[in-house]
């Protein structure tokens, strides 16, 4: 074989190979909604998001106040209330309080919680929300881009999320698989999210 078929051939072999690790690389993050309701105000002063575990489904939903979200995930269920630092106490055990997070203004807003799960590598559009959100991370890494850089988040820690209209995208950034939980509170009358980009 000579020398140009050869050089021609490993050209071919070395592209096919970047082209496949990128395709790996660009994998979405799984995005699935796990509960979510509109409230007509929020809770005054600074807001944080208490989490905390229950033995129940039935447990957390007697626990749950106005400003609460019930979950299953991980094996687990999960009680988040929206409110003020150091919150209320209920029968639950306290996991995390993340915050404070930036309020948004609205005649009526949306409480979500999100699970996102993924390999290593895998991201989220660049997109920005009509609110905020926040992010308790279970397994793996999670990074957070924006304009204001990069936030990496371990497991069993949460971060306090952009503000209204930011762009940003998320990754799982670890040497395994991410698993986080996604609070937010958003403007109930525009869309959910949209497509947006870095500068």
């Amino acid at each position: 074989m000579n020398s140009f078929l050869l050089l021609q051939r490993v050209a071919i072999l070395a592209a096919t190979c970047t082209v496949a690790s990128l395709a790996v690389a660009q994998q979405p993050l799984v995005i699935k909604p796990l509960a979510e309701k509109k409230v007509s105000e929020l809770p005054s002063g600074q807001l944080f998001w208490q989490v905390e575990t229950f033995g129940s489904l039935e447990q957390a939903t007697a626990a749950a106040g106005q400003w609460s979200l019930v979950a299953e995930s991980a094996g687990k269920v999960w009680l988040f209330t929206l409110g003020s630092a150091g919150g209320s106490p209920s029968k639950g055990t306290k996991v995390a309080e993340i915050g404070p997070i930036p309020r948004v203004s609205a005649n009526e807003y949306l409480l979500r919680i999100n699970d996102a799960s993924g390999p290593s590598g895998s991201v989220t559009r660049v997109h920005s929300h009509p609110g905020s959100e926040a992010f308790f991370v279970l397994t793996g890494e999670q990074s957070i881009r924006s304009a204001d850089g990069v936030k990496r988040v371990e497991a069993g820690h949460g971060e306090a999320g952009e503000g209204a209209g930011m762009a940003m995208q998320v990754s799982s950034s670890g040497s395994t698989d991410l698993h986080a939980l996604v609070m937010f509170v958003v403007d109930a009358s525009k869309p959910f999210s949209a497509p947006a980009s870095m500068h």
